[in-house]
């Protein structure tokens, strides 16, 4: 059975795990101090300590902190929902390999809070993303099925890929250009799910909204490469370790405007100088990139609401 779990710091500054029904959260009786302890415990024995819970917090008495604990992989696929594809000029039923990048597990911060915007940085992107938490060590390229997904994958929670496109973009760097420090938000929730759930991860929507307005919203049923797939091709190149995570996409809808391919053509023949002078002027104009005070709420919930990965909440702060 699919468990919630959260992790939190009580009013006694101790960091616990708890499991979160409703407004309340059941302190888990555990020893685990990061999020590789916790998975190895295994969802059976987890599922055990929560039927023996004794304490218990309100949700509105603790702080909620990132489910997922440091050091980790933070392993990334890029354009991975068909209509984001479509926007980028891509076609999705023509793509046969991934777009993989990392960003740097100093980015991971809390579900709730402040994203930080660098005093240098000026064209603020968000992706919400379902992010897959791995249950399983490798060494080596290793092949996913449905069968065997759940070996793999412990569990899910709601990220979101903080971009700085006037880094990423111009200086070639996926990594710097998404890895300032709180630019991967992670939680609240970390749902462990069992082998007969995982046909969930193909019926999520996704939500987010900035200042109240619906920007992205889409369901994993619109993944290009879905989980299985993406795993097995990342194994090629990367081993896995218990507790990395995977954020698997974002759909369309966020404040980067994909210029045409006439005009990508148009653009390399002048001096780069020019060239990133001009795309830095067409994307300031666009009034969907985050600026100091801009509230960011994400949620991500299966279909069917038997599932619910709870809400990110964070404001937008200018460093400095």
């Amino acid at each position: 059975m699919a468990l919630s779990v959260v992790r939190f710091k009580s009013s006694d500054n101790s960091i616990q795990w708890g499991v979160l029904q409703g407004d309340t959260i059941f302190v888990l009786p555990v020893d685990a101090t990061t999020t590789a302890e916790l998975i190895q415990l295994g969802l059976g024995k987890l599922n055990e300590a929560f039927q023996h819970c004794t304490q218990y917090h309100k949700l509105n008495a603790v702080e909620l902190l990132s489910p997922v604990t440091t050091p980790t992989q933070v392993l990334c696929q890029g354009a991975n929902y068909r209509q984001h594809m479509l926007d980028s000029g891509i076609d999705p039923d023509s793509q046969t390999f991934n777009m993989f990048f990392t960003k740097s597990f100093a980015s991971i911060t809390g579900p709730q809070g402040s994203i930080i915007k660098p005093e240098h940085v000026q064209l603020l992107d968000y992706e919400i993303e379902l992010t897959l938490v791995l249950g399983k060590s490798t060494v080596g390229e290793v092949t996913l099925t449905a069968e065997n997904l759940h070996e793999y994958v412990a569990g899910i929670c709601i990220s979101n890929d903080i971009s700085a496109r006037d880094i990423q973009i111009p200086q070639m760097q996926f990594h710097k250009g998404k890895s300032y420090r709180t630019f991967c938000p992670l939680g609240p929730v970390l749902c462990l799910l069992d082998q007969h759930e995982m046909h969930y991860l193909n019926d999520f929507q996704l939500t987010l909204k900035v200042n109240g307005e619906i920007r992205q919203q889409d369901s994993t049923a619109n993944l290009v490469f879905k989980p299985a797939e993406t795993l097995s091709e990342y194994s090629q190149i990367s081993n896995f370790n218990v507790g990395d995570v995977l954020l698997t996409g974002t759909p369309s809808g966020c404040a980067l405007s994909i210029p045409s391919a006439s005009l990508v053509k148009i653009s390399s023949l002048l001096p780069e100088k020019i060239k990133w002078q001009l795309f830095h002027k067409a994307q300031a104009r666009r009034r969907q990139y985050l600026k100091a005070g801009d509230i960011i709420e994400s949620h991500i919930a299966s279909t069917d609401g038997k599932i619910d990965l709870g809400f990110q909440k964070h404001t937008v702060l200018q460093a400095g």
